[in-house]
C-alpha cells in the first residue's frame, strides 16, 4: 500500500489509524530518511493508544522510550544511534518487541537480521511539501492490518 501524506497533519492522521487498528503484540517498523516523519507517525500511533501527545518525543539519545496507553503499553525505539546487534542485547531488544504492548521501531532498517518474523514495514520519504509512506506486511496479521486500514480510510491515492 501506497500513500501520499500531504503534511504533517496528514502523517499523524496515519498513524493514529494504524494505532486505531493496532492490537497487543503488533510491530510496526518505520523506515525512511532523517526528517521524514517517523517519530510524528509514532507520536499519532501512541495517541490511538491513549498516550499523551506531549510524552511521545524521539528516543534518539534514549534508544528506547516507554509509554503508558490507557489499554496498551507503547515502546518506541530509535536504533540510529546502534552500531552493532550487541548493543539491543544490552537494551533487552527481544525482551520488548513483540511481547506486551506495541512497538514502534524507527530505523529498523539499520538491523534487518534482528527484527522479528512478522511486522508492519512502513517506509516514509519526503515528496515535494508532503511525503509518500510505503505499508508492507510482513506476515498475514499485518496483511490483515492493512486490510482494516483500507477499508476504514480514504487516502485519495
Amino acid at each position: 500500500m501506497e500513500i501520499y501524506l500531504q503534511d504533517r497533519a496528514a502523517t499523524e492522521a496515519l498513524g493514529k489509524l494504524l494505532g486505531r487498528h493496532a492490537v497487543d503484540g503488533d510491530v510496526f517498523c518505520l523506515t525512511g530518511d532523517l526528517g521524514a516523519g517517523k517519530t510524528l507517525l509514532s507520536r499519532g500511533v501512541a495517541e490511538a493508544l491513549g498516550v499523551s501527545s506531549e510524552d511521545v518525543t524521539s528516543p534518539t539519545f534514549a534508544i528506547m522510550n516507554v509509554y503508558q496507553g490507557t489499554e496498551l503499553e507503547v515502546r518506541h525505539f530509535d536504533l540510529y544511534r546502534l552500531n552493532r546487534p550487541e548493543e539491543l542485547e544490552d537494551i533487552g531488544f527481544d525482551e520488548y518487541v513483540g511481547g506486551d504492548g506495541v512497538t514502534l521501531i524507527e530505523w529498523a532498517e539499520l538491523f534487518s537480521e534482528q527484527l522479528p518474523e512478522e511486522y508492519l514495514q512502513i517506509t516514509l520519504r519526503l515528496d515535494g511539501a508532503g511525503r509518500r509512506a510505503v505499508l508492507e506486511p510482513k506476515g498475514e496479521r499485518y496483511e490483515e492490518l492493512l486490510g482494516e486500514v483500507e477499508k476504514d480510510a480514504d487516502f485519495g491515492n
